[in-house]
């Protein structure tokens, strides 16, 4: 089913522009693969750089967190907390309920 231009999916009005000048070559591949999906040049170019700009973020939030969380976990190997009452509890009530 073929969406207007100026709205979207889910029924948002598209009121702000993003324009690009790309070579005759470029253009071509575009309207090629809109087509093998049967999709509008609009919508193809806007779902596939919308999916590529999620990909950016969460892949930059997952390496933020992954170098955030490695200092963190070589700072307590390097840096251990003391043993205190609340953990030594854990330890003992697990042990009594798995018998090791």
């Amino acid at each position: 089913m073929a969406q207007s231009a100026t709205s979207s999916s889910r029924g948002r009005v598209r009121s702000a522009r993003l324009e690009t000048r790309i070579t005759l070559d470029q253009k071509n591949l575009i309207e090629r693969a809109a087509a093998l999906q049967s999709r509008s040049v609009t919508d193809f170019v806007l779902s596939s750089v919308q999916e590529a700009a999620r990909r950016t973020i969460e892949e930059h939030q997952r390496l933020d967190l992954s170098v955030r969380d490695s200092a963190a976990f070589v700072e307590a190997l390097l840096n251990p907390q003391p043993v205190n009452d609340r953990l030594r509890d854990t330890v003992n009530r697990y042990r009594q309920k798995t018998g090791n």
